[in-house]
């Protein structure tokens, strides 16, 4: 793995020079182009380097134990046990930044939760998902659009679309894709006997219109009368829109807009990103096993969190991490399982390519 860094680092001091050389500064495209690839291998290089010079010190510290005085091999040795530290954590920071990048991170989100098992208490539990990340994405200051509501009337909801925009809200929210489970007492519960519901989360990178191509022959349109909880009009203009895509089965209906192209256009995003992510599923499965992330982006029907309300206890079941401050993390406090999923990713991954490297 050094050798290869070294040469990374290599070309990172060649494109420093070339950027130097009056020839090459004249071509502005040219100027640009060994500008963003040197970018790219910035850090990289850079943590190289401190490298090479930690390890230069550890060694001339380490001459200095055959030598020296008591005191001074003490120092020494002090020295070289803090320097071991930082050489770890550098070496441990170049395999991570080796890793190759998902071009999706950077990406917005569209966000799909559905209540599950459960009736009307897992409508009120989809509802809770709802404004849980709604209040972590104003935390990170992300935007919300909601493209498609469809409420119980009750506070519940049956199912929920929404985007989440903003740099990296999709390498942060990736790993919450799955069966999120909650274990309480219903209000309607006279017996008081703990009940456990279910929702499902999908998190999906929003695609762009280059990313996904619709032919306009594959789509059905139909246009209907938007309705709210219980079948109430919400207007008196047929501007609910529903589309289906012929050659996957899928339907999308919008229908919070006044406007049916507004309605239209939502639908679109929607059905745009669930294209999307078919044809990221069978890239994926192109590739194997062996090199698809531990964790991924999260397999949809996988239990992989609990919410139990009787200990306020809030348990991840991929890493086995349990915290019980539920009030914050149904307020948006859930950076903590962010963090840590996407440490226990990048240790999977860089497992994985130690393995391809033997």
């Amino acid at each position: 793995m050094l050798a290869r860094v070294a040469n990374i680092a290599d070309r990172y001091d060649e494109l420093t020079e070339l950027m130097a050389d009056p020839a090459v500064a004249a071509d502005f495209a040219r100027l640009n182009e060994l500008d963003r690839e040197r970018q790219e291998i910035e850090e990289l290089a850079q943590v190289y380097r401190r490298y090479e010079t930690v390890a230069t010190q550890i060694q001339e510290n380490r001459a200095l134990l055959d030598d020296a005085d008591a005191e001074m091999r003490e120092l020494a040795e002090l020295e070289i046990e803090a320097l071991e530290k930082e050489q770890e954590a550098l070496d441990r920071r170049m395999k991570s930044l080796l890793l190759p990048k998902d071009p999706k991170d950077e990406k917005n989100v569209i966000v799909e939760i559905r209540a599950g098992t459960g009736g009307e208490e897992a409508s009120l539990f989809a509802a809770e998902l709802y404004r849980m990340y709604a209040r972590w994405a104003e935390a990170h200051r992300y935007k919300v659009e909601v493209l498609s509501l469809n409420e119980t009337g009750l506070g519940g909801i049956k199912e929920v679309v929404f985007a989440i925009k903003g740099k990296g809200a999709y390498s942060k929210l990736k790993y919450e894709s799955g069966v999120h489970r909650v274990q309480r007492v219903p209000v309607t519960e006279s017996a008081g006997r703990i009940h456990t519901s279910a929702a499902t989360v999908a998190v999906l990178p929003e695609a762009d219109d280059i990313d996904v191509v619709i032919n306009d022959n594959d789509i059905r349109i139909d246009i209907f009368r938007s309705s709210g909880p219980g079948g109430q009009s919400v207007n008196t203009t047929d501007s609910a829109v529903r589309l289906t895509h012929i050659p996957t089965g899928i339907v999308i209906s919008c229908q919070d807009e006044k406007s049916q192209l507004q309605n239209k256009l939502k639908a679109m995003r929607i059905l745009r990103t669930r294209l999307y992510e078919i044809e990221e599923q069978k890239r994926m499965e192109e590739l194997g096993a062996a090199r698809r992330s531990q964790i991924g982006s999260g397999d949809r029907s996988e239990k992989i969190r609990t919410y139990n309300f009787p200990q306020s206890r809030v348990t991840d079941h991929r890493i086995n991490k349990t915290v019980y401050q539920l009030d914050s993390v149904l307020d948006g406090a859930i950076d903590e399982f962010i963090e840590e999923l996407s440490a226990y990713d990048q240790a999977q991954r860089l497992e994985a390519m130690s393995a391809e490297i033997a």
